[in-house]
């Protein structure tokens, strides 16, 4: 594999989900030693679990997650997609980071840290931006089902991928190596799946 190629990777993310949190900040780091076309999109817990049965804790975390799902779209509504990249660090920082509860408080200051108008913040309680949550959440789902195998949703060179799932953030080269691995499975047509039971708990440092 060359390592000058660039590789386009799209990853979907809900700022509340840890595991979307972890997966970006990987690819992140894979950017620092492959040639990325990364980009950012919105996805929804709260969408992607509509109708599901979810336990009490995590039915609260996925009703609050639409608030700063919210807030994403209006500001790449309004500044384009790019605007998402450091957003989404301002928001996740405090989020998994500094394990903030209070989206509100949480939203303010991550609009304030990337310098985007503080009006933004009225979009978390306004339903008027829920059709476009809907439409962006909905690009990355897979074209054939409409679905979400889970998250996160990582599109490479425009094929769908659920995960990778990772515990903890690969740094250095170790980072791209696991990249290089990905890539190589994400290429071939008849690779689906692959999955071990975890242990420990996440890292987000």
């Amino acid at each position: 594999m060359s390592d000058s190629a660039t590789t386009r990777v799209d990853c979907w993310f809900d700022p509340a989900c840890p595991f979307a949190w972890i997966t970006s900040r990987w690819l992140l780091e894979v950017e620092r030693h492959r040639r990325l076309d990364l980009r950012f999109h919105v996805m929804s817990l709260y969408l992607h679990n509509l109708g599901g049965e979810l336990p009490d804790w995590y039915r609260d975390l996925v009703d609050r997650s639409i608030g700063p799902v919210r807030v994403a779209v209006a500001a790449a509504e309004r500044h384009g997609e790019k605007v998402l990249r450091d957003l989404y660090t301002a928001l996740g920082v405090r989020i998994h980071e500094r394990e903030a509860g209070d989206f509100d408080v949480v939203i303010a200051e991550a609009l304030a840290e990337v310098g985007l108008d503080a009006g933004l913040a009225a979009a978390a309680h306004d339903p008027a931006y829920d059709e476009a949550v809907r439409r962006s959440h909905e690009a990355g789902a897979e074209a054939d089902s409409g679905r979400y195998v889970g998250t996160p949703t990582v599109h490479v060179d425009e094929t769908v991928w659920f995960g990778p799932v990772l515990r903890a953030v690969p740094r250095g080269p170790r980072a791209a190596e696991l990249f290089d691995g990905f890539r190589v499975l994400a290429g071939d047509p008849d690779f689906f799946e692959l999955k071990r039971t975890r242990t420990g708990g996440l890292r987000f440092g």
